[in-house]
Order: C-alpha cells, then sequence, then structure tokens
C-alpha cells in the first residue's frame, strides 16, 4: 500500500472526473478503473463491447442510461433473459411494469396480462417467416406500435440502431409462456436464432472487446460460455478479451463463467460487487467522461 494510492478526500463542487479519480487506486478502486480502461479502447479499436443482463437491472430503473449507452456506441449488443424482454415490452407500452406475485398469485391471476402475452407472441410468431430472432422481432414491433414509452425500450433501441439484441429463452420461465398465443416452435426458433446470433458476436471479441454480465446468475452466464465454446470450435480465436461481472452478489457461474474460465488463457476478468442502481450509472458517466485512462 503506497501513498499515491490512497483516496484524496473530497473538495465541493470539483465534479465527477475528479471524484473518479480521488478514488482508492486498490482493489475494487483499481478494478472499476481498468474496466472503465477496457471499454474505452475496445471502443477505440473497433471491438464490441456486450453486455448480457437479468430483468433486475430493468425493474431497478436503468433502461435509460443504457438505451443512452446504446446510442453512444459504448455498448454494442445487447443479450437478455426472457423476462427482460417481458419488463422492456412493459415499460415501453405501459409505463410500468412488475406486480406482487404473491397477492395474485392465489387466485391465478399473476402473469397474466393480456397485451404482455398476446403482443410479444404474435411479435415472435410473425418474426420468425421474416428471419429475424426473439429479439429483433419484439423490437421492431414496438418500433411499429410507437407505444408512449418507446424512447425506455433496450430491444427497440437495438432495432433502430440496428444492433444485435438477443433474447435466451428458458421455456416456462417467463409469464408470456403462460398465454395460449405462445407457439413453442415459434419461440424455440426464435432464441435459437439468437444464441447463433449472440456466438457470431463473441467470435469477435479477440483483441480486446469486452463481455459484461450484469445481474444474471445462472441463465446468461451459461448460455455466455456455450457461445464462446460454439465460436471457438468453428476456429475463431477468441483468447485476448476482457470479462466482467456486476452484481450485488457474486455467484458461482458468473464467477466461473464469465470471470474465470473465459479468459483462463489470455485476457482479464472482473468482478465489481455492488447494487445496479449505483455501480451502472456510475459506470456509464466515467465511460461518457473519458476517464479511467491513468488505471
Amino acid at each position: 500500500v503506497r501513498v499515491e494510492d490512497l483516496a484524496r478526500p473530497w473538495q465541493r463542487g470539483a465534479g465527477l472526473p475528479a471524484f473518479l479519480d480521488s478514488l482508492p487506486r486498490q482493489l475494487a478502486g483499481r478494478a472499476f478503473r481498468e474496466v472503465v480502461e477496457a471499454i474505452l479502447a475496445a471502443r477505440a479499436r473497433g471491438r464490441p463491447v456486450v453486455l448480457g443482463m437479468g430483468a433486475h437491472v430493468i425493474k431497478v430503473g436503468c433502461s435509460p442510461i443504457l438505451v443512452d449507452l446504446l446510442r453512444r456506441g459504448l455498448i454494442t449488443a445487447l443479450a437478455l433473459n426472457g423476462a427482460g424482454a417481458v419488463h422492456d415490452f412493459e415499460l415501453a407500452t405501459a409505463g410500468i411494469t412488475s406486480e406482487d406475485v404473491e397477492a395474485r398469485l392465489g387466485e391465478g391471476e399473476f402473469g397474466m396480462a393480456e397485451e404482455t402475452g398476446r403482443i410479444i407472441n404474435e411479435a415472435v410468431a410473425e418474426g420468425v417467416p421474416q428471419g429475424w430472432g426473439f429479439g429483433r422481432a419484439v423490437g421492431e414491433r414496438l418500433l411499429a406500435l410507437r407505444p408512449p414509452h418507446l424512447d425506455l425500450s433496450l430491444l427497440a433501441a437495438c432495432a433502430r440502431l440496428d444492433r444485435p439484441c438477443t433474447v435466451h429463452v428458458a421455456v416456462g420461465t417467463d409469464i408470456v409462456h403462460m398465454h395460449p398465443a405462445c407457439r413453442g416452435d415459434a419461440t424455440g426458433e426464435a432464441s435459437l436464432r439468437d444464441f447463433r446470433l449472440l456466438a457470431a458476436v463473441v467470435a469477435d471479441l479477440e483483441g480486446g472487446g469486452v463481455y459484461l454480465n450484469v445481474g444474471s446468475a445462472v441463465l446468461l452466464p451459461e448460455v455466455f460460455l456455450k457461445a464462446l465454446t460454439l465460436a471457438r470450435n468453428l476456429g475463431h480465436r477468441v483468447q485476448h478479451f476482457v470479462t466482467v461481472n456486476l452484481d450485488f452478489i457474486q455467484h458461482y457461474r458468473p464467477s466461473q463463467n464469465v470471470v474465470r474460465r473465459p479468459v483462463a488463457q489470455g485476457g482479464a476478468g472482473y468482478a465489481l460487487t455492488g447494487h445496479h442502481e449505483l455501480l451502472l450509472p456510475l459506470l456509464a458517466a466515467a465511460l461518457i467522461e473519458g476517464t479511467g485512462r491513468n488505471a
């Protein structure tokens, strides 16, 4: 521990760059700077920055920040679970999402919103013949519907910007699977296309790309590991890149399948622990300010 690595007391009115520079250059303080630098370097080199995330990230209010990062090109691809698509759709169309599960479960009413189940399932079924995966199909439907809060939708932003947005469905886990409009053939085909699309994106991580897993304890770390395996099996050299896990608890699968195993032969893995509603805005602000270059 050296004196130059210690924190500096805050000076009123100093601004965000000064705040970030005042953080200790130890442990997470150093790791945070290195993650910011890795993302900025990836974009400077034209390498992808891929964000895989669980639905809780949307539910704690981070969608506007992520939409902005997509617009700025600081995130180049997005991967969601099925619940992420549900909450994204509901925020855009109704301006509200989530419900009291315990209160609604007793009467069998939990997750039975007609519009959510019908429109998402119809969008996927109609998108498959057009060659779309799950994420693009729902994103295009939102663009066509022009709901009152379209600007908050990650799916719509990716469709509008023509950025990959993949949705990885575990059948039976999402409320839309209970709706009579749900078709297993369409859901499976659309999600399989998205897996292959993610594998193609992951194949391009070599040379300093970044993969971030945010708030997914099981599903997306498993999907990412298989996508990476597929890319390597097909002959793509994906060795030198950066992985990051951001969550308020460090779980087994993200630690192994994101932070450790993928970069065992090169690159670097980071784990940053904190609440999404604090850590993601801080990371976004640091990226926008272009700080972290002196990590």
